[in-house]
Order: structure tokens, then sequence, then C-alpha cells
């Protein structure tokens, strides 16, 4: 498994990893009446409200020089050491980020001392195996996902307790996570799409060339759509995304 290098993605983030308005929504509906926010592993500034102050958390230089026009001044700093007093926002936000994390439990636990509320995205493990991609194709990355993303029960029990929320993912997501292609198969075949998605970063390249030239059989010879037919019949779909809130 191989090391993400923060630089090669934040090249491509800012123009495969737009946000999507409906997890965008959701988002804002999950910081309630919050008055200051501060969102944490920013990245390029995703999801940040416009409406009240935010201030971003960013480890990665080259994420904060990539950030989006109009994006809340940035920080650069871990999860694990927030730069802030006790309850300094009303929310605090991390939005696919937390799996990146390297010492998850303590960043989580900066959340909940920082903030009131806590508003978390993140991916549930149980669903490794679910998408067609993993399971057909790229089974090593249900590892990653084990590995890599904690059980929902525990990120809740972690941020003290809230409520967690289904994030279904609309068939035309802008945000180009790994999911987010899941009825558009021949968009995984383009490199400027798996270079925004962190997952292929830390597959073998072995493995990904063979995962790929696999779909892109599949999909010459119509075998893919022969055995996904049902696809088409969905505008979203649950592929695990979940949207946890803690807090008051």
């Amino acid at each position: 498994m191989s090391s993400i290098d923060y630089g090669l993605l934040a090249a491509q983030y800012s123009v495969v990893r737009r946000p999507d308005i409906r997890i965008g929504r959701a988002v804002i509906e999950a910081l309630g009446p919050a008055r200051s926010v501060v969102n944490v592993g920013a990245g390029t500034g995703s999801y940040e409200p416009s409406d009240r102050p935010v201030v971003a958390v960013e480890p990665s230089a080259a994420m904060i020089a990539t950030r989006r026009s109009g994006a809340a001044p940035a920080i650069q700093g871990r999860a694990e050491s927030l730069p802030f007093t006790d309850g300094a926002f009303d929310a605090a936000m991390a939005i696919l980020t937390v799996h990146h994390w390297q010492d998850q439990a303590r960043g989580l636990a900066e959340l909940c001392r920082v903030a009131r509320r806590r508003v978390v995205l993140t991916f549930d493990p149980d669903f490794s195996d679910a998408f067609w991609l993993v399971r057909d194709y790229l089974p090593e990355s249900a590892e990653i996902d084990r590995t890599w993303f904690r059980p929902i029960r525990e990120v809740v029990e972690a941020l003290g307790g809230g409520a967690s929320r289904v994030v279904p993912i609309a068939h035309d997501c802008t945000d180009g996570f790994l999911c987010a292609y899941w009825r558009r198969p021949e968009a995984y075949l383009g490199g400027r799409v798996r270079a925004g998605i962190s997952t292929f970063a830390r597959l073998d390249a072995n493995v990904v060339t063979r995962a790929l030239a696999a779909l892109e059989h599949d999909l010459e010879s119509g075998a893919f759509w022969d055995r996904h037919a049902d696809l088409v019949e969905h505008e979203s779909m649950d592929l695990g995304y979940r949207l946890i809130v803690a807090g008051i």
C-alpha cells in the first residue's frame, strides 16, 4: 500500500472535487444556527458556509495553496492539536477527512473540546464491499476502508453521542470521491478523476492497472451493464456515507 502525496491530490481537488449542492444542503442543515464554525481537515474549502464566520484548519500547505476562491482563511495545523481555546466555536465540521488523521480518537476529542456542535461526514466501513467497483474490481480497496474508517457507532461515541444520517449519493454527484461515479463507470478510466481520489493513491499501481483493464474490458463487451442494468433505475443510492451530528 502506497502513501499519499497530498500535493498531487491538491492539484486535482479543485477540478474534480467540486462541492455537490445536495451534500452541501445536508451539511448546512446539520450546522443549524451555529454562528461560528471551524472546518477541520478543510482541504480546498468544500462545503464551508458562506453566511457566517469560518476558520479553516488544514495540515497540507499544497491544499491551502489551492483553496477555492472565497474560501475561509486557513491555518496550517492538525486535527489532533487544534490551536483554539475550549468552546471557541459554535460548531466544528469535518468533511470526508477523519480517515486521513494520524490519531482519529484524539482529533475527534479535539472537535468536542473546541465546539459545542460537531458535524462529521464519513463513511461506514460496513459498506466496504457494497460498491460494485470495490466488490468486482478492487477488493483491495475494502481492506483499506476497514483500516481507514472507524465504525460509525465508535465515531458517534467519540463525538459525545448524536445522530447518524444517511447521505444519498446522486447519480450526477459533482464531488468526485470514490463512489461518486456509481452510475458513470467509464469515469474511473480517466486519470484525472482517479487523481482526485485518495484510495487510488493508496493502492499498488499494479492492482489499479489490473482493475482498470478488467473494467474497460467489461464496458467494451457490454458485460458490465449486463450485470448492473438496475443502476439506471436509481437517481441516488445509499453507498455508506454518513453525516454525524453531535452536541447542541
